[in-house]
């Protein structure tokens, strides 16, 4: 058997677990959609939540540990260096992130590098992903979809470029834009894209949350949750977030 038939093999379970996970899914959004307590459209109110205004709040505290990392960029990893899954959205250097927590799981370096945005993050309520989105100047971010509407999408503008009509965030047929000190929320199921069409870098608080759900969708929700955390999906962000950080040390 040659290389390439061994490979093949190989992949075959994985394409099968990808295919039955996505049917799943799929079967799992509708069930969502019925027992969401808040709306499904593409972008939500921010009054829906009521931390928005104590994060919007601590944003000079937060950009003020955004500008220490900053000093070094060149020790902050690009997006598919530790996730795989988004290599086909981002490309070289251009989309960074500093990772704080991956499905629930801290990353305790990055934590203590910027501790009170961290303090801020753990004391929100139903958080599962955060971490320092960073877009370089004339990166597009190419037309994708989340996995699951268990969460709900937070943007903290932290830097937008002066030019920011040429600096935007579409979700589904709607397009909005950034500006500092204040959060969009939107639900990433939704196919959207982003454009820095500037010659400035755009750097917002990036956070998943889990959707407010009655008890039904809750335990779907949960159920959804449980299973990406045991997955590669979030097992390998972990993994190469340890190791860059011991790398850099």
């Amino acid at each position: 058997m040659n290389s390439n038939q061994t490979k093949t093999q190989r992949s075959l379970p994985r394409r099968l677990m990808t295919r039955v996970g996505k049917r799943f899914l799929h079967w799992i959004d509708r069930l969502q959609i019925r027992h969401s307590r808040i709306p499904t459209d593409p972008f939500l109110d921010n009054g829906l939540f009521d931390w928005v205004p104590r994060l919007e709040a601590a944003t000079g505290e937060i950009r003020a540990e955004l500008n220490a990392v900053m000093q070094r960029p060149e020790d902050i990893p690009s997006f598919h260096q530790i996730s795989p899954d988004q290599e086909r959205i981002s490309k070289g250097s251009n989309w960074k992130t500093f990772g704080f927590f991956v499905f629930g799981q801290p990353v305790e370096d990055n934590c203590a590098r910027c501790p009170r945005t961290a303090a801020l993050l753990q004391s929100l309520p139903g958080l599962q992903n955060a971490m320092f989105s960073i877009l370089a100047p004339r990166y597009h971010i190419p037309p994708h979809k989340g996995p699951t509407r268990a969460l709900v999408r937070c943007h903290l503008a932290l830097q937008v470029p002066k030019d920011s009509r040429n600096c935007w965030i579409r979700v589904d047929d709607q397009i909005r834009r950034w500006e500092e000190g204040k959060v969009l929320l939107l639900d990433d199921t939704y196919e959207h894209e982003v454009r820095n069409d500037t010659d400035e870098t755009r750097v917002v608080l990036f956070l998943d949350f889990d959707r407010p759900m009655d008890r039904i969708g809750n335990f779907f929700n949960q159920t959804v949750i449980s299973l990406i955390r045991a997955s590669s999906y979030a097992r390998k962000p972990l993994k190469n977030l340890k190791a860059w950080n011991q790398q850099g040390r």
